[in-house]
């Protein structure tokens, strides 16, 4: 007998859970649906794209994938993991029971940085070591505040994400090494904070060409982070990744899954492109 207890919202302290979702579609199966079965599958599948992106504090992008790896993928951002995966299983039988195949999925959360510079760090060190400021002063108040705002804009980006609509997606999960003298957590905090603010200041560097996003893993999925970048121009996503692996983090630390790169579309070029 069915219960009618109401399920308890599983939503993290902070930040969203976030669900990369891929798939092949079986053209085989596809062949066998009529016309008007077609149609109203494509229709199906376009409302419950519009439903999802209804919902509150949910975003869902739509893309083709740009190798056989998979044809379709789906980055989904929501509080509630119930929500999370009630969704993953409406879109996987959107088309049909038989039309799109799960190749590959990732679950991660949206989080901030441990390595991100507090307040005092940044009094400390920056205003007052580095710019010779006084604590108290009138310009270090103003200094001070100007990185209170620059901050909790970075920590709303980091937990609570809008992603535009920029045509080029990658995704790919990474892990740091913990092998012999290359073992990331044997360093300290502060030699780790020391090597990722370097690897924080080639990212900058692409400012408004790459927008990139961090969410956790560890515990969720086989690696320990997803890591998503949106770009308007390919070759920006292939000089990020390029430059960063000389970077000691990626050298010595880093090891990465597979990539997949894919071009953001509306439902009716998507459907187009993959042949539906």
């Amino acid at each position: 007998m069915p219960s009618n207890t109401p399920v308890t919202p599983l939503v993290p302290k902070e930040g969203w859970h976030v669900m990369h979702l891929f798939y092949d579609v079986d053209h085989s199966a596809w062949s066998l649906l009529g016309e008007d079965e077609k149609r109203a599958a494509k229709t199906r599948l376009t409302e419950l794209v519009q439903e999802i992106r209804a919902t509150k504090d949910t975003h869902l992008l739509t893309y083709a994938i740009a190798t056989p790896k998979a044809d379709i993928g789906f980055m989904l951002l929501t509080p509630d993991l119930h929500v999370a995966t009630a969704y993953e299983k409406q879109l996987t039988l959107s088309l049909g029971p038989d039309i799109l195949t799960p190749v590959y999925s990732y679950l991660s959360q949206t989080e901030r940085s441990e390595y991100t510079t507090t307040r005092e760090q940044y009094g400390a060190e920056t205003l007052i070591a580095e710019k010779g400021l006084t604590e108290g002063s009138e310009e270090y108040g103003k200094a001070l505040a100007e990185f209170d705002d620059r901050m909790a804009h970075y920590l709303k980006h980091r937990l609570y994400p809008v992603l535009p609509d920029w045509p080029a997606i990658c995704f790919y999960p990474m892990s740091k090494r913990r092998t012999g003298a290359d073992n990331w957590y044997s360093l300290s905090f502060k030699e780790r904070a020391e090597l990722m603010s370097g690897h924080a200041r080639v990212g900058r560097t692409y400012s408004g060409r790459i927008l990139q996003l961090i969410t956790g893993s560890t515990g969720l999925d086989e690696y320990e982070w997803g890591v998503t970048l949106l770009a308007k121009d390919t070759m920006d996503i292939k000089a990020i990744v390029y430059e960063m692996r000389f970077d000691e983090v990626s050298a010595r630390y880093a090891e990465f899954g597979d990539f997949y790169i894919g071009m953001q579309l509306p439902l009716d070029e998507l459907f187009r492109r993959v042949c539906l």
